[in-house]
């Protein structure tokens, strides 16, 4: 039986988290926070990917564990594949979804709430969007190391809602 959680009720939370991480708990040690929303993210990623992968055979490759990502455990979260998948062959990838579910609310915008000069306010939205990555980054590299790919994640958003993830493969 399929358990499914609702869109609204997963942007809150990752909203909720963020905040209570970066204004409550580490309001005055980013990096900790930041580390901190990713730790929750792997343990995420590192159980739903033992769910989903149960009944399959092992990856014999890491090509093949990344294309498991980007089609079926990407489809599992957001219902559907990520839009291009780029490599360099040497253990480098590039994940991109052009409309990031958990992005898509968020605009360049900097809020109208936000006080202080229009530069100070877009860097405080580009801080708090990146923040946000830092789960899904998190979900990707415990997904990958659970299937044995010891690897370092990060996220690139010049183009909101669109995300690129980098996955480096640690040798």
């Amino acid at each position: 039986m399929a358990r499914e959680v609702s869109e609204s009720c997963m942007d809150s939370l990752l909203t909720e988290i963020v905040s209570s991480y970066c204004n409550v708990l580490y309001a005055t040690k980013p990096e900790l926070a930041a580390r901190r929303i990713e730790a929750i993210g792997y343990q995420v990623g590192h159980q739903l990917s033992e769910r989903y992968t149960m009944e399959r055979p092992r990856f014999s490759d890491h090509l093949e564990a990344i294309k498991f990502i980007c089609k079926d455990f990407w489809s599992e979260l957001f219902k559907k594949q990520i839009d291009n998948l780029k490599t360099n062959h040497r253990g480098t990838f590039v994940l991109q979804d052009d409309k990031f579910a958990w992005l898509s609310r968020m605009s360049g915008e900097p809020s109208t709430e936000t006080r202080g000069s229009a530069t100070e306010a877009g860097n405080k939205a580009a801080e708090t969007t990146g923040m946000h990555l830092y789960f899904p980054c998190g979900i990707i590299r415990g997904a990958l190391s659970n299937m044995g790919i010891p690897c370092a994640v990060s996220a690139d958003i010049s183009n909101l809602p669109a995300c690129s993830f980098v996955i480096r493969i640690k040798v």
